[in-house]
This record gives structure tokens, sequence and C-alpha cells, in this order.
């Protein structure tokens, strides 16, 4: 059985997203680049699915990317779209949630945390750089992941101060907010004024952990 996905569709870039597997998102030029990418990455986010206790089954690995795949929507993209960041919310996001669905989210944006956690301990301090020298190191990524981890528990009406954050056990804390949130969403609607719908939420948060986790693991050899 083919996975269910959207496309969101920028001027220069293209978002690929599974609707059903929160993180499991990649980009491309075009639309046939951003599925090829998506495809590509499935080992990798198997990884994050086995770190949940599910099974993660994209399809026969020799079928080809465009048949993985059912794309349910379009949705147009905007600035952030250019800039990289998959921004747009599908209609798909609005259907009510089971308890079971919304306990997989969590537990997939928890998996994706503990996996980027075992990457970092075992990552260089000094990353390799691009061609031009630029690109951040290692710790510098992981303060970058959760200062936007603080943003964006806000959308979800979740907010620790900048002090609150900082203290011992302030992530986790925040952390552990955020998974209560998510499990206790059913009626799919955002959770504050001007907030994210609790899937394109876990979608988000678990895209830009395993985004950077990658990228660690990249850029480690």
């Amino acid at each position: 059985m083919s996975e269910p996905i959207y496309l969101e569709q920028g001027t220069r870039r293209v978002f690929a997203c599974s609707l059903a597997w929160p993180g499991w998102c990649r980009v491309g030029r075009n639309e046939d680049a951003a599925i090829d990418a998506l495809a590509a990455y499935a080992g990798r986010y198997a990884v994050v699915a086995e770190e949940a206790g599910v099974q993660f089954s994209p399809g026969n690995p020799e079928t080809p990317p465009a048949g993985l795949f059912t794309v349910i929507e379009h949705v147009a993209g905007s600035s952030t779209t250019e800039f990289g960041v998959p921004d747009a919310v599908p209609n798909a996001d609005a259907e009510p949630l089971t308890v079971a669905a919304s306990a997989g989210l969590a537990d997939l944006v928890a998996a994706s945390w503990r996996v980027f956690e075992r990457v970092v301990a075992n990552a260089p301090a000094r990353l390799r750089k691009g061609p031009r020298g630029g690109g951040r190191d290692r710790d510098q990524i992981v303060e970058h992941v959760a200062q936007a981890e603080r943003s964006y528990a806000r959308k979800l009406g979740v907010r620790y101060t900048p002090t609150q954050f900082a203290q011992p056990g302030g992530q986790d804390a925040m952390r552990g907010d955020l998974l209560t949130v998510l499990r206790g969403a059913h009626d799919a609607e955002p959770m504050t004024e001007k907030g994210w719908p609790p899937r394109y939420a876990a979608r988000r948060i678990a895209w830009h952990v395993l985004d950077h986790l990658w990228e660690i693991e990249d850029k480690s050899t």
C-alpha cells in the first residue's frame, strides 16, 4: 500500500511530506526531486520508527519512488518554503485524531529527540564544512534546535521563558509538556490563537530535529 503524502509547492523548492509519519519530509527543486528525496530517506526514517517501537514499511525498495506514494494534496508554499522549511498546513491536518493517533504522534516526536541525542553524543565537535567553509559545528546545531523548539512550543500553548528553559532540566520539562499536549490533542484544532494544529506541530518539530540530525551524520565523516 502506498504512503499518503502532500506536496508543498514554492517557486524554487517543493517539499514532499508524509501525512502519517511526522518528520519524514524532504525537499527538492521540483515535485519529482522532492519525491525522490523522500524515498531516499525512508531507511534513515526507519531508525526513528524503530526507536518509537512502531512498524515502518514504506513499500518495496525496488519500486520507483513515485510508486511508493500517493499524493493526497497540493498546497501552496510561502517565503518560508523558499527558505527551506515546510510551512504550509494541508487540509488533511484538520481531520480529528483518535487517541491512538495522538499517542503515535507523540511517540514519534519523542523518538526523534532520542535518536538526535544519540547522534550528537557520537558526533565530533567540529563538523565538516561546506566548500566555502560555512556551516555550524555540533554544539551550535544543538543550541539552534533547542531554541527553535522553545519557539515552536508556543504554537502549542507551551511557554517557557529563556530563564525557565535554561534551568537544569528545563528543556526536558518543556518537552514533557509538549508530549502531554500532543497526546491530549483529539479535535485537530490549534491549542492557541495563531497556533499550529497538532499534526502539523508534530511534523514540524520532528522534521527540524531530523533535518539537523541527518546534517550532523552527513558532516561527521
